[in-house]
């Protein structure tokens, strides 16, 4: 059988990039350096042909940046180009995300030929005022305009991004936010709250910092968002992501349950072949070396030693994965969706009960109310996920 695998796909290029965006993305490009940039993905995508038929790709997810601010058409060619290397699953998410004001109807019916499944649409407020705050190039009208263009053309998944903690924001903007997008209806709902990342424009703006929610306040916010969600039908499965049944975003759970994903572009991650691996963040260093793999995939050449000589110069911080750290990752990661952990998972994967491994701090969260367990599950209760942070620092093992 072929191993189950994810692609996560990076599109670094926006229209103009938000106040607190940390992301590796770049406004103001030319169409020409968006098109050298496209041609080297796919280069990086055919380089994994010597493995590519041992895998089936059940999910595929393009994120920026703003993917949408491309050419349909080279979204078009890069899917193309990873259906025709790899085996895609008969139904797999295709996710690609897009922001209100780049979207453009004939695209999203473009995205529907191309076989994309679900939308990923980054709101963060409907209120104007704040959305000018954090550098957004939309208003909430344009966003509502974007989302029923989606569902004209044929979009029945669709996931919608909000923020907490946002600058101006109160208890009311915030439940106005959540109780617009609920009357929307979008499958899926992830509520992030805002943290000021060093080297940000907000970070340099001690005007706009000012007018940040209290921490009390933020964390008000945090319980009033499931309560609003929950009351609009949506169940939280994991600690910031919402969704009706059978909406749950099937690419991320991957990343959660520890199975293995390659990530195609300038700086994106990937867990494969036992390692964990980013590729290199300069843009002309990524297209020259992709242009050179492109020459030689061209010639008669050994496909594996050119995978191995072009992954040694486009991949850094490549670590191999041994089985301490994958236990740390499985329940660490694991605890953040709100069924937690399968104990039986962690045996089958690792041969070891968790409670062998993890006993006495399982049972120390357990005493004072943090953590649940039941025969098959271990999970983190409302009260834990109030301090998830604290808690699941100390599933890292001693080394």
């Amino acid at each position: 059988m072929k191993k189950p695998l994810s692609i996560y796909v990076h599109i670094p290029f926006c229209k103009h990039k938000c106040m607190y965006c940390d992301f590796l993305s770049f406004d103001n490009q030319t169409n020409s350096k968006k098109i050298q940039y496209i041609n080297a993905l796919m280069s990086e995508i055919r380089m994994y042909k010597p493995f590519a038929d041992r895998y089936s790709v059940k999910t595929i997810y393009i994120g920026g940046g703003t993917p949408s601010t491309l050419d349909e058409a080279m979204i078009g060619n890069v899917l193309n180009t990873i259906k025709h290397i790899f085996k895609v699953d008969r139904f797999p998410e295709i996710t690609i995300e897009v922001n209100p004001g780049t979207i453009k109807y004939t695209d999203l019916l473009a995205y529907r030929e191309y076989g994309i499944n679900r939308l990923s649409i980054g709101l963060q407020s409907a209120d104007d005022e704040i959305l000018k705050l954090i550098g957004r190039i939309h208003n909430y009208d344009e966003f509502v305009e974007g989302f029923e263009a989606a569902r004209r053309a044929g979009f029945e998944n669709i996931s919608v991004d909000a923020m907490s903690g946002l600058p101006g924001q109160d208890m009311h903007t915030m439940v106005d936010t959540l109780t617009r997008i609920a009357e929307l209806g979008p499958e899926h709902v992830s509520v992030y709250s805002l943290q000021v990342e060093k080297g940000t424009q907000l970070s340099q703006r001690p005007d706009i910092l000012d007018m940040l929610p209290d921490e009390n306040t933020d964390r008000h916010m945090y319980h009033m968002t499931k309560k609003v969600l929950r009351g609009a039908g949506y169940n939280r499965y994991e600690i910031s992501n919402y969704s009706k049944p059978g909406y749950e975003s099937r690419h991320n759970m991957v990343y959660w349950t520890g199975g293995q994903y390659i990530g195609l572009g300038i700086g994106a991650a990937s867990y494969f072949k036992g390692e964990r691996f980013n590729n290199i963040k300069n843009m002309d260093d990524y297209i020259e070396i992709c242009e050179d793999i492109r020459e030689e995939l061209t010639k008669d050449t050994d496909r594996v030693r050119l995978y191995e000589s072009a992954a040694s110069i486009l991949r850094k911080d490549v670590q191999t994965i041994y089985i301490e750290s994958r236990m740390e990752e499985f329940m660490y990661l694991g605890l953040r969706m709100i069924n937690g952990i399968s104990r039986q998972e962690f045996q089958d994967r690792f041969s070891r009960d968790v409670f062998e491994i993890y006993g006495d701090v399982i049972n120390k969260y357990a005493e004072q109310g943090f953590i649940a367990v039941d025969d098959n599950r271990v999970r983190l209760t409302d009260r834990g996920i109030d301090v998830s942070n604290y808690i699941l620092a100390d599933f890292i093992l001693d080394k």
